[in-house]
């Protein structure tokens, strides 16, 4: 049971440590198998081909030594010894040498790896029945290999290359450097694949924010730019909608406007009578919840970002907050800016701060630069705020919350609504929470 679980949680492990993103999970695909292939071949080479020829060449090698060593010991004078040392030279590039009086060196030094010291041991071991010692580090092109004979030690140096197949570093080097090259190609054609989706994905975001891309046009594989060609047509129909929602409400607003306007006139014409001032009001609200409704529908989309400096910003709003008789705080660092449609966030901000002067006695506006390189701009107020349960219906259109909070005569219900929607138009969100003050703070987050 414990061993199943364990089992069980490889795959997850796996996933959260796999790249997340299409770029690292399309060059994984291409890496891992190019690298594994890589292994398994120089694996193969090493174990079927160049172990084997290095075995043989020792083998030959220590056959020589062999021979050397039986022929000096059928006549161990000087005279032979120099016809070996010839014989050895001419026809087995063996440099053969007799010292009298010297014993093997007790000193073993062996190669890092140590597969060809392996592979002399064994050949060695095989042709020969004395002592003996070798040494393939010492120089880098020879192998000292020394024999004991009764009265003094016979002396090889032979090349490497008579014991080790010294070439097959050049088939590792071209096998390296094919792979590195097919990588790259691969590499640059998954690049160009994945900047398509990227730009795809960030043309999706401007025009979510409320930005137009004009200059994006689809790219990559077919099935990219058919999914580019379907978002532009998408965007198409979207801004159609919004174009003609816009055009119906302006014109609407402007029909209303024309019988308000003549109804005013009369109104400041006719002699005066007890509702007057009443039905002044009436029209002041009127025109107002026309304004608030243009305003949701519009909701600024047309005005091009900028940089704004927020401290300008928040000081502009808080006076329009102290008229409505509250007492407002600002805290911004000087220098904050921040990319924005001004007259769109700061209508957001307007109806913030409008709500929070409508419901308390001190309002604070803020704005502080986030760890993770965004931004927060909050809201808040000494009201009595609203219930946890009701934070999400207060950002639904024409919601009043009359229950929680004092009734605003003047508005329609339309303040948060329109709040989030210049929020999230700017790639951020709004939410609602208790403020130290004791009403409701409101937060805006912008990313980075």
């Amino acid at each position: 049971m414990r061993l199943r679980r364990r089992l069980n949680l490889w795959p997850r492990f796996l996933k959260r440590r796999l790249p997340t993103s299409l770029w690292g999970r399309s060059l994984l695909i291409i890496v891992l198998p190019v690298l594994a292939m890589q292994i398994a071949v120089t694996w193969v080479f090493f174990d079927a081909h160049w172990q084997t020829v290095t075995a043989r060449l020792s083998e030959g090698l220590a056959g020589d030594i062999a021979w050397a060593v039986q022929s000096y010991e059928d006549d161990p004078t000087p005279a032979n010894m120099a016809v070996i040392a010839d014989r050895a030279e001419r026809a087995m590039q063996l440099s053969v040498a007799y010292q009298e009086d010297r014993t093997l060196p007790t000193e073993t030094r062996r190669g890092a790896i140590g597969v060809v010291d392996r592979v002399m041991e064994r050949a060695l071991q095989g042709r020969l029945d004395r002592p003996y010692w070798f040494d393939t580090t010492r120089y880098p092109a020879y192998i000292d290999i020394q024999v004991q004979e009764p009265g003094g030690v016979l002396r090889f140096i032979a090349p490497r290359e008579r014991a080790v197949a010294t070439q097959a570093h050049i088939f590792v080097l071209w096998l390296t450097v094919a792979t590195i090259l097919l990588m790259g190609v691969a590499i640059l054609f998954i690049r160009n694949q994945v900047r398509s989706i990227e730009r795809l994905a960030d043309a999706a975001e401007a025009f979510g924010r409320g930005e137009s891309v004009p200059r994006f046009k689809p790219h990559g594989a077919r099935e990219v730019r058919q999914a580019a060609t379907a978002f532009l047509a998408m965007r198409d129909r979207i801004q159609r909608h919004i174009d003609q929602r816009t055009a119906m409400l302006a014109s609407v607003s402007h029909d209303l406007r024309t019988p308000l306007t003549r109804l005013r006139l009369e109104l400041a014409l006719a002699p005066p009578f007890k509702r007057q001032d009443a039905m002044r009001g009436d029209l002041d609200e009127m025109e107002h919840m026309i304004d608030e409704y243009l305003a949701f529908a519009r909701g600024e989309a047309g005005e091009d970002t900028q940089a704004v400096a927020l401290a300008d910003l928040l000081n502009a709003v808080a006076d329009d907050a102290r008229r409505a008789g509250a007492e407002v705080e600002v805290q911004v660092s000087p220098g904050l800016t921040a990319p924005l449609r001004p007259l769109a966030f700061k209508r957001a901000l307007t109806n913030l701060a409008g709500n929070a002067a409508a419901h308390g006695e001190h309002v604070r506006l803020s704005a502080r630069p986030l760890p993770s390189g965004g931004l927060e701009i909050g809201v808040e107020d000494d009201g009595p705020g609203i219930p946890e349960a009701m934070y999400e219906d207060a950002f639904r259109p024409f919601s009043r919350l009359d229950d929680s909070r004092n009734q605003n005569r003047k508005g329609v219900g339309l303040g948060l609504a329109i709040a989030r929607d210049v929020a999230r138009g700017h790639g951020g969100e709004i939410t609602l929470g208790r403020s130290d003050l004791g009403g409701l703070k409101a937060e805006i987050r912008l990313p980075g």
